[in-house]
Parts: C-alpha cells; sequence; structure tokens
C-alpha cells in the first residue's frame, strides 16, 4: 500500500449491485474516505488525480478489487509448491484485479498437506492479500474426486481434522467435504463452531444430506454443478438444495468450460446475490500451454482447457476479469456479476470489509474499460 490520497473521477461506479454514472472516489490512508458524483472531487485535496476517461477511455468502470476464494495457481505457479510459487502466482492473479484471495491446497498425504498449510499460513502474516487457506481435499468422495488422487482420500477423522487444523495455524479460511463421509457432518458442526467456513464439494451427496449439512453449518457450495450429482427434476442434489437455502454461496467457475452460460445465467436467477465467481485456476492461468501437476496428477492444458489424461477437467485456466466478461456476455447484469466478483465472496467467508468501495471501506479498487479489460489496479490497508 502507498501513502497517497488519491481522486479516481469520471468513471462508472459499479459497487454493492448498483451503478453510478460519473462517479468519483477518494482514497486516503488505504480506504475510501468520500465519493461522490460530477465535478464535485473537484473540491477534494489529493496527491494524485486520475481521469479514468484518460487512462481506461469512455466508458470506464470502477469496481472493488476481485476476491478469489477458490484457486490453485497461476503464472506457471502452483500454491502447493511454496512461499515464492504462492507470492508469483498471487501477482498474476492481481494484474487481472484480484486483489484478495485464499490460497487453495489440493488432496495430498496428509504429512505433505500439513506442511504446506503451514507455509501459506506464514504467507498470510506477512501478505494481506492472501486472506487464508482453502484445503481442497482430502475430505473428498472418490466417486466425484475430479482431480484429486484418489489413493489420498480419506474421511473427516477428528485425528485428521486436528493435525490439518494445528498446521493452519489460525489460517484455516475454508475446507471442502463430502458431508456423506463417515464423520462428515460432526466435521462440518466442528469446524464451523472454530469459525471455518464449510463448503460442500466433490460429494455424492443427495439433495436432504446436502440440507443437512447447512444446517450444521455449510454456507458455501464448491464449484457449483461440478464434481456432484446433476439438478435433476426429480432428484435436485446438492445445487437444488443450495439455491433454495438463503444461508448459503455458490461456487460458479464462469469459463464456459465448467460451466455452459446458459447454466450460469440460471444459476444467478436461482440464487440472486449468492454467486461468488471463482477461477479455481491451476498454474497454468495465465502462462503458456501444455504439462503440468496439479498436486501429484500430471495435467494437459490446450486450447485453454486443463484436463488429466483420462480426460477429467483439472481445474481452469481462468482469471477472474475472464470470468466477469462471460459472465455479462452470458446476460448477467454488470452489477450483479461484479457483486459475484466482490462483495458475495468476501462475505461468504466473513471478511465483509472487502469487496466494496463505500465509505470507509479498505481502498481495493479494479478500473477497467469499457470492454472489460482492466486498466489499473489498487490495493489498500488490510
Amino acid at each position: 500500500m502507498d501513502d497517497l490520497t488519491r481522486i479516481i473521477h469520471s468513471v462508472r461506479l459499479v459497487d454493492d449491485g448498483a451503478s453510478t454514472e460519473d462517479a468519483w472516489v477518494r482514497i486516503a490512508g488505504g480506504r475510501v474516505a468520500a465519493s461522490g458524483t460530477g465535478g464535485s472531487w473537484r473540491d477534494q485535496g489529493a496527491d494524485e488525480v486520475i481521469d479514468a476517461v484518460e487512462v481506461a477511455g469512455d466508458g470506464a468502470v470502477l469496481t472493488p478489487g476481485f476476491v478469489d476464494i477458490h484457486g490453485h495457481g497461476g503464472g506457471g505457479f502452483a500454491y502447493d509448491d511454496g512461499a515464492d510459487a504462492i507470492r508469483a502466482a498471487r501477482a498474476v492473479h492481481l494484474g487481472h484485479g484480484t486483489t484478495r484471495a485464499v490460497v487453495s491446497l489440493v488432496t495430498a498425504r496428509l504429512d505433505l498437506l500439513a506442511r504446506r498449510a503451514a507455509t501459506v499460513a506464514a504467507v498470510a502474516r506477512t501478505d494481506a492479500g492472501v486472506l487464508g487457506i482453502h484445503l481442497e481435499g482430502p475430505f473428498l468422495d472418490p466417486g466425484h474426486r475430479g482431480a484429486h488422487d484418489p489413493a489420498l482420500l480419506v474421511p473427516p477423522s477428528p485425528d485428521a481434522l486436528d493435525r490439518l487444523v494445528e498446521a493452519c495455524g489460525g489460517a484455516l479460511t475454508q475446507i471442502t467435504l463430502a458431508p456423506e463421509l463417515p464423520g462428515g457432518l460432526a466435521a462440518v458442526e466442528r469446524l464451523a463452531r472454530a469459525g471455518v467456513t464449510v463448503a460442500i464439494g466433490h460429494t455424492a451427496a443427495d439433495a436432504e444430506t446436502a440440507r443437512r449439512a447447512f444446517d450444521a453449518g455449510a454456507r458455501i457450495l464448491t464449484h457449483a454443478f461440478n464434481a456432484m450429482p446433476g439438478l435433476h427434476h426429480r432428484a435436485p442434489g446438492p445445487v437444488g438444495a443450495a439455491t433454495g437455502d438463503p444461508r448459503v454461496t455458490l461456487e460458479v467457475i464462469a469459463d464456459g468450460i465448467h460451466l455452459h452460460p446458459d447454466v450460469i445465467r440460471i444459476a444467478f436467477a436461482a440464487a440472486p446475490g449468492r454467486i461468488a465467481l471463482v477461477t479455481d485456476a491451476m498454474a497454468a492461468a495465465g502462462a503458456a500451454e501444455g504439462d503440468y501437476l496439479l498436486g501429484a496428477l500430471a495435467v494437459r492444458v490446450e486450447g485453454g482447457t486443463a484436463r488429466l489424461a483420462d480426460g477429467t477437467i483439472a481445474g481452469s485456466t481462468l482469471t477472474q476479469d475472464a470470468a466477469l466478461r462471460l459472465t455479462v456476455a452470458a446476460g448477467i447484469p454488470l452489477p450483479a456479476a461484479v457483486a459475484a466478483l466482490t462483495r458475495t465472496p468476501a462475505q461468504a467467508i466473513g471478511r465483509p470489509e472487502f469487496g466494496s468501495l463505500a465509505v470507509g471501506a479498505v481502498a481495493d479498487a479494479v478500473l477497467l474499460d469499457a470492454a472489460l479489460t482492466v486498466r489499473r489496479v489498487w490495493s489498500g490497508t488490510a
């Protein structure tokens, strides 16, 4: 964060589900100090004055910084591979507007996963852009494993939970598990009581089991529709349960590969205000195509799609600005799409100080042109 007082003016401000034309925002001390419309910004003092039209052209858009609660890497770097890799991958996503992120770790042996979690926790203590740890595994259903090594999947026993929670050192923000596994619902209850945001995913759960998990404290559906029973007219599954529960946020991977644009539109209609656009990005996001690893599994990236040798989709090559463009192209109004990148994911993990440009909020901001391409990114104080 720099110490400059800054005004950004002549912009379409899209925030909190609304759009304001010819707006301005004043930033001081890493926080939003004031905002308004028209030429009233001239009454405000600032070290730096930015004309959004000069930087991003007619139709410039200013949004809060994007918040990604599910991603595994980028720029050729995987979050599993240590502190330097985490910082390098985060820098790539920052350039695409993601000012804050939860670092997701894929399934590994418990001892290795514990070491990786401790590394992320150490990075989070010094890098305010890292909001904590998301453990995606190892408590997943082998039949819906996706790109997780089936040999490493285990039920959420108290001992395994203790080991991982301790390794996270207070930085465990989110965990994905399959609630139908032995001990699954008890694990949801225990983790939720401890302040961890529990997500259900990679699961064989039917709608009733999903409802029990939500009643036990689960609050997120991990990459909705993927790695779970589908939405059937006589068997609504986890998606049906989640869309009907106002407590639950649904992750959506808007890359046109994980979900058809029509399904993205249906998800927004079924759960308005409760969609979080995530990347689930692996190392190839923002990098060349070719051969990569996701955890211990070999991944081939071709045509923008990451797959295991058997054809299983293995994460994505998505960035959040690209997710915004595809979501708007699918027919979602820009304010709703922006909320799904900002306010909704931040609130889903209990961090409402992010994802907003209201006065007093942390001044994470993204300036985009009319085509929704990122032109400038700012990060405020933690």
